[in-house]
């Protein structure tokens, strides 16, 4: 079952690795192709950061070589910054690649891509994170 194409915000990633978390069904069904994940060059450097400061860098290296030897993910490169949000301009490289990738949705708890619902063009949909994995469970 493919989903599509998605754009994990790095916070949602964090969560969907450890093995302890309700979100694990996430990095289980990524691993298992049930989606491909959309990434630029500024979110791999981003979950690189975040992970190697927040877990360790030995797990930022296994999660970064996972990330560029999977066939369900897909690599762009946005030359177009659309500038959505203003409140945090570094949240819009999510959208940016979610935009170029014409990803199905972008995964996040984050609250600064609520203004992506006032947004008719480009459109971009926003899923929590609850909400996705409801997805993965239903199928």
């Amino acid at each position: 079952m493919m989903i599509g194409r998605i754009v994990l915000d790095t916070n949602c990633l964090i969560m969907a690795i450890s093995a302890k978390k309700t979100y694990h069904k996430i990095w289980e069904s990524f691993l298992k192709g049930d989606f491909e994940l959309c990434i630029s060059n500024e979110i791999l450097e981003e979950y690189e950061e975040v992970i190697a400061r927040n877990i360790s860098n030995k797990v930022s290296e296994i999660v970064i070589y996972t990330l560029l030897t999977r066939k369900n993910v897909k690599r762009f490169d946005p030359h177009f910054r659309f500038n959505l949000i203003k409140q945090d301009m570094d949240d819009n490289k999510f959208v940016d690649c979610a935009i170029v990738a014409n990803a199905k949705c972008i995964v996040s708890e984050d609250h600064h891509f609520d203004i992506l619902k006032n947004i008719d063009f480009p459109k971009v949909n926003v899923l929590g994170i609850d909400e996705f994995v409801k997805q993965l469970r239903e199928g």
